[in-house]
């Protein structure tokens, strides 16, 4: 049976391969080849369908989050593997091979799945409401084996290359110590200043560089193993300068409602005629009454930066049509994406707007990876009050995100299929014998099962 060690570098493109020679090198050993993604391209679907070889349609995972109907809410960034349908690749590896070991290093869903060893990062969230790093693992006995997770640099104003160092080290531990056959491994660093300041900048060039330093450790260490490296990438990111507020635009016709606390305004989901979960260059637009969908329809397809409004047929033949997906889903044009913001006066935002609250937003929000444009100083003295604050064990909150000015400020997304190769994920292999001349998501999973076994 071959080791096999299968990274995923999220934001990975030809055109950023080109300033990493370690993984270069990989390739050197094997192969390169083009990688189709799915619709929609963000992390939870994409990982979903490489892991199972279905697409959302199948699997169920039509987004980083969605509105859970049953429950009256949205949600994004769940993490039990129960959500995930579908045969995933452990399970079919087993049967392959009985007695196959797996690990899993911070690929998403990871609570829950049937391997051998996980790592996935799980904050403390304490009674008084302060916010710890911290990481879950299975077995419970892994936990002491690692230094603290730096979950603070893994997302926020503060998101760097700390956390990936930290994921690729304790790869590198994982296989040294239980030697599984096989190996996933999630690397953020790519999504930060590439969302930040946009695939074309110099910035994405340098963290391009600087993650290629890191990997050289692990990469020698699955070599040493003897292992087969795969490299792949979810999707790539974009140029974007348009912020599409979807929501707002809804609420002004009428189909958004919300209710006030506090003087803070939220979304009330059960009452809307019609809002949207924003993801990155997606939304799903969720409809009460089948008799709105056609006007609602008609009225999003009217706002600047939609470029497709899919109804349940046209989302068919894109492998989203779920029951989790919205009665419409929105694509943005290339150079827009959508905010999640529904208030129409920032005086009624609620407080968890200008803090860096991903389960709590009812969609995506990549200003948190801003100290607030409109006063950066301001928002750092604010956060280091905060901090000050937590050291003496006080309830905090950093409030250093932007609104608007935030959303302005990001010059890279994703979402939509790619439209050149150069900006498409890709797939490296250190084997020879198994290239491929190009390879879909949805065929991942068995060209991964092919090597194992």
């Amino acid at each position: 049976m071959t080791r096999l060690v299968v990274l995923d570098i999220v934001g990975l493109t030809p055109r950023l391969l080109a300033h990493m020679p370690r993984l270069r090198a990989v390739a050197d050993r094997g192969f390169q080849a083009p990688l189709g993604t799915v619709l929609p391209a963000v992390t939870c679907s994409v990982q979903s369908t490489f892991l199972t070889g279905e697409t959302p349609a199948g699997h169920g995972i039509v987004g980083n989050g969605w509105y859970f109907r049953e429950l009256g809410e949205v949600f994004l960034w769940r993490q039990h593997n129960g959500l995930v349908g579908g045969e995933k690749i452990w399970d079919a590896l087993r049967k392959r091979r009985p007695g196959s070991t797996v690990a899993n290093v911070c690929w998403w869903y990871a609570m829950g799945a049937d391997v051998d060893w996980t790592i996935t990062p799980r904050p403390i969230y304490h009674a008084d409401g302060r916010k710890d790093p911290d990481c879950y693992t299975f077995p419970p006995s892994l936990h002491d084996a690692f230094d603290t997770f730096p979950l603070f640099t893994y997302w926020g104003p503060g998101a760097g290359l700390a956390s990936s160092k930290w994921i690729c080290e304790a790869a590198t531990k994982v296989m040294a110590v239980h030697d599984p056959d096989l190996t996933l491994v999630y690397v953020p660093h790519l999504d930060y200043d590439l969302q930040r300041f946009g695939p074309s900048a110099p910035q994405a060039v340098a963290a391009a560089v600087e993650l290629d330093a890191i990997l050289g450790p692990l990469l020698d260490a699955a070599f040493a193993r003897d292992a087969t490296v795969v490299v792949l990438s979810e999707y790539g990111i974009t140029d974007v300068s348009r912020p599409v507020d979807i929501n707002r635009v809804l609420r002004s016709e009428g189909l958004l409602t919300v209710y006030t606390q506090a003087g803070m305004e939220y979304l009330d989901p059960w009452t809307s005629r019609a809002f949207a979960v924003a993801d990155h260059q997606i939304a799903h637009v969720y409809v009460r009454s089948p008799r709105d969908v056609a006007e609602v329809a008609k009225i999003c397809a009217a706002v600047p930066g939609v470029d497709q409004v899919l109804d349940a047929a046209g989302q068919a033949p894109y492998g989203i049509d779920h029951p989790r997906s919205g009665e419409l889903v929105l694509i943005s044009e290339p150079d827009a994406w959508f905010t999640y913001y529904y208030w129409l006066d920032d005086a009624a935002a609620p407080d968890f707007a200008r803090n860096v609250e991903i389960h709590r937003k009812p969609g995506y929000d990549p200003a948190e990876l801003f100290f607030d444009p409109a006063a950066p100083a301001a928002a750092k003295r604010r956060a280091g009050m905060a901090l000050a604050r937590k050291k003496l064990g006080m309830r905090y909150s950093m409030n250093v995100v932007g609104l608007d000015a935030g959303a302005r400020s990001v010059r890279g997304s994703h979402g939509r299929l790619p439209s050149s190769p150069d900006d498409a994920p890709v797939l490296l292999c250190s084997s020879p014998d198994a290239a491929r001349s190009s390879i879909a998501a949805t065929e991942v999973k068995d060209f991964l099962l092919d090597l194992a076994t």
